[in-house]
């Protein structure tokens, strides 16, 4: 009776720090994810503070209604307002929108095309598409393994007493998904 007494104890423990165990890997995820999509806010950002520069460059050659010049600046407020992964994707979209409206009047424009200010500019939003690439990846990489261990036993219960819920995959549309294309025949 003692040795079941000590062997029931034993099994309680091993538990117990089984569950902290799980429970502490699930909030290293959950951190990880945050500190992910901040990364991704902070790229999304910069791509927006070089759609500025990129604006400011070819304004001299085309009419940029002030109307967009506002959306830069509203979207720079929406991108650090953003907690959601449908929020980053809505910003994303946008973005894309004006980013492709300034290449077309740069296409259309030879000397844009030769700038080296516009091509150092095209050159760092190069940059920052594969930052964005990246951190969007390292994200939906933490998010699968989190959904994964609430998806499976025994990590699924530890995940279900602690009220644990999946986590949103940072998706954008398959056309949004393409990386703009920055290069010209000069």
């Amino acid at each position: 009776m003692l040795y079941f007494f000590i062997f029931a104890i034993a099994v309680i423990v091993l538990l117990f720090f089984y569950s902290v165990s799980v429970y502490n890997r699930f909030q290293q995820l959950k951190n990880g994810a945050e500190a992910t999509f901040g990364q991704i806010k902070v790229a999304l950002k910069k791509r927006l503070d070089l759609i500025s520069q990129l604006l400011e460059s070819v304004k001299s050659y085309a009419s940029f209604e002030k109307e967009t010049l506002e959306k830069v600046t509203e979207m720079r407020a929406s991108v650090l307002k953003a907690n959601s992964p449908q929020e980053i994707k809505d910003v994303e979209r946008e973005t894309r929108g004006l980013l492709g409206n300034i290449l077309v009047t740069v296409e259309s424009y030879p000397e844009l095309k030769t700038s080296s200010l516009v091509q150092e500019l095209m050159d760092a939003v190069k940059n920052v598409e594969s930052e964005i690439a990246r951190f969007r990846y390292t994200y939906n990489n933490i998010a699968q393994e989190f959904n994964t261990m609430l998806d499976t036993f025994p990590t699924n219960v530890v995940g279900g007493i602690f009220g644990f819920k999946k986590m949103e995959y940072l998706e954008f549309e398959e056309e949004i998904e393409k990386r703009p294309n920055l290069n010209w025949n000069i």
